[in-house]
């Protein structure tokens, strides 16, 4: 029988209120607007669905793809033979267990985070309020903007890790570095949830620290197209998009997908791009700037196996 087929009667038969959708594009679920259909899409809503899903998935050989907004993946044209589980629906967000601290799951999006924190007095994620993506994903890749990171108001991280069960782990354990973690090469953790240490603040200051950064990102980001962000790392001493920019690149074209003539950093989608203009763009990029430069590009975006 095939897996997803073996899937869907232990989900009909022990989590039947969980939502799952057969051959949903990633299209809808990626922030580049592209990727073929997924085989089958679960939409957990508490941590318990979660964590019984992917015994499922385990027992099933789904090959689970847990993703939150999608904001750092590039998906492939013909879609997906994988369970995808899609943890947007895991928002909740609390004052506490301490002082000063904000207890959130996996789903919750920096946006409201940062402006639930700034509601309730408290500072020091005003730098993740324009970053498009999720808690989840954030702690992963130890996402960043503004001389702020997600390493610096991380206090303890609660995972599910296929051969422990459920462990939580400090902010030290979790080994944060330039968009990297201790998931980094344990691709099979899962986040679950993470308690945030923050400061006391004035709620206006901080809102206007995130209206200040907000309008630094408009200015200088092409926020008007589909992308994933950054496409390359930062190498060290330097900046991908001046490289790129010094090579001649930005506007550089292949079908749909485009280095943008705003920010040289970023692969755009200009409007029908496929994953294979994007994988065409990011490679010409890459050799135009290790022949010029002798820099060796190394991507942000995941490129999710079919």
């Amino acid at each position: 029988m095939d897996w997803y087929r073996q899937l869907d009667k232990q989900i009909a038969d022990y989590l039947p209120d969980l939502k799952v959708v057969c051959e949903e594009p990633m299209s809808r679920h990626t922030s580049f607007r592209i990727g073929g259909p997924a085989r089958r899409m679960a939409f957990p809503e508490r941590g318990e669905q979660l964590v019984l899903l992917l015994s499922f998935a385990e027992s099933c050989g789904a090959r689970p793809l847990v993703i939150g907004n999608g904001t750092n993946l590039l998906a492939p044209d013909q879609g997906v033979d994988r369970l995808v589980v899609n943890t947007s629906g895991m928002a909740s967000m609390a004052l506490g267990p301490e002082p000063q601290t904000v207890t959130a799951e996996a789903g919750v999006s920096l946006a409201r985070l940062a402006d639930y924190a700034c509601r309730q007095g408290l500072a020091g994620l005003e730098f993740a309020h324009g970053i498009p993506g999720t808690l989840g994903g954030a702690v992963c890749m130890n996402a960043g903007a503004y001389d702020g990171e997600m390493k610096q108001v991380v206090k303890q991280v609660t995972l599910l890790l296929p051969e422990e069960g459920i462990r939580t782990v400090s902010g030290a354990e979790m080994e944060f570095g330039y968009r990297r973690s201790l998931l980094t090469d344990r691709p099979e953790a899962v986040v679950l949830s993470a308690v945030l240490q923050l400061e006391a603040g004035e709620p206006e200051k901080i809102r206007e620290t995130m209206r200040a950064l907000m309008a630094r990102r408009k200015a200088s980001q092409p926020l008007e197209y589909p992308s994933a962000g950054s496409t390359f790392k930062r190498p060290v001493g330097q900046f991908a998009g001046t490289l790129i920019d010094q090579c001649g690149l930005k506007g550089f074209t292949v079908g749909g997908a485009q280095v943008s003539p705003k920010h040289a950093g970023f692969v755009i989608n200009t409007g029908g791009a496929t994953c294979a203009d994007v994988l065409a763009v990011m490679e010409q990029v890459r050799q135009r700037v290790l022949e010029e430069t002798g820099v060796r590009l190394e991507p942000e975006v995941k490129l999710i196996e079919s």
